[in-house]
């Protein structure tokens, strides 16, 4: 299965791998992915095995030895295995190279279907998935159509991630960064959203990914009582960080999807994106979407909401 990239599509891949493991038959599945997110599949119990891809760090670099070597020792591992179904769930061209390289019947979305048409020319089997719906359904239908039988029934992500150590008490998790500035939401409402988790004796985390999001996670903690910066953290810890929070708020990223997938109580705060398409989706906790398509939702609309989650869940040491 390619699926290289963002966090965000890695992690709508889930539920297709779900789907395969459980369609019958005792699947083998090896997943290609990006370096930065090879953690993610990992935690499925259906993938045997990673292959990490290292594009983003190879781009630029391919006339030196060492990403030439470590590109041969990636075409090596892709193709040490005979495969019966090579499935592309990206629909771009660098997706569609990828599987073009591995052993086995390559099956993707069609012309019409595919992110990037030219892909559908790798394929041996190209399917027609609509637009329109959530980009978990499309991944699902895509699988399915590879597999001959529909994938059907429940979402599960199937993520089994233990709750991160050393954090007792009731805490919340702030997730405020994103890659494009017009997804995110004005520095006072998430100062007024920590404010109010601060009011109801909770502490609240806000975990960064560069020196920038760092500078900003200060600046929103800097007098709330309880919140707090950890340390730069990688995907799979962070995953059990929210495993044990009693909700998690973040923007249109690839870890509030993370979050949803773990089981916590997710809220995802949409700007300019579309949620119908890309919006968190729960398995085992509610994950809900506010705002989108340009409108984002207001400070008051977002504490409204966390407030009823964290009441609902009994959690925070001066819930009301």
């Amino acid at each position: 299965m390619v699926k290289i990239s963002s966090l965000g599509d890695v992690v709508h891949a889930l539920p297709a791998i779900s789907d395969i493991a459980a369609s019958g038959g005792e699947w083998s599945i090896d997943w290609v992915c990006e370096e930065a997110f090879a953690g993610i599949p990992a935690m499925h119990g259906a993938v045997a095995r990673v292959i990490p891809c290292a594009f983003r760090r190879w781009r630029g670099k391919w006339t030196g030895l060492a990403a030439r070597a470590e590109f041969a020792a990636f075409r090596s591992a892709l193709r040490a295995t005979d495969y019966d179904i090579v499935l592309d769930l990206q629909g771009l061209i660098k997706s569609a190279l990828i599987a073009r390289l591995a052993r086995g019947e390559r099956h993707g979305f069609d012309w019409r279907s595919a992110r990037e048409p030219l892909a559908c020319l790798a394929y041996s089997r190209r399917h027609a998935v609509g637009w329109g719906q959530h980009a978990i359904a499309r991944n699902r239908m895509l699988a399915g159509a590879a597999l001959g039988t529909p994938c059907e029934g429940p979402l599960r992500y199937g993520l089994t991630v233990a709750p991160a150590r050393n954090v007792n008490d009731p805490y919340a998790v702030v997730l405020h960064a994103t890659s494009r500035a017009d997804k995110l939401w004005p520095e006072q409402d998430w100062r007024a959203l920590l404010a109010e988790l601060s009011s109801r004796g909770m502490r609240t985390l806000l975990p960064w990914g560069s020196d920038a999001e760092r500078a900003r996670s200060t600046r929103l903690a800097v007098g709330i009582a309880g919140a707090s910066v950890p340390d730069r953290m990688p995907a799979g810890d962070l995953a059990a960080l929210f495993s044990g929070a009693a909700a998690v708020v973040g923007v249109d990223t690839g870890l509030a999807h993370l979050a949803a997938a773990v089981g916590v109580p997710t809220v995802c705060i949409f700007t300019t994106t579309n949620p119908d398409l890309t919006g968190v989706q729960g398995e085992r906790a509610v994950a809900i979407n506010l705002g989108g398509n340009g409108a984002a939702p207001d400070a008051a609309a977002v504490i409204r909401t966390v407030g009823q989650l964290i009441d609902e869940a009994g959690t925070g040491g001066n819930a009301r």
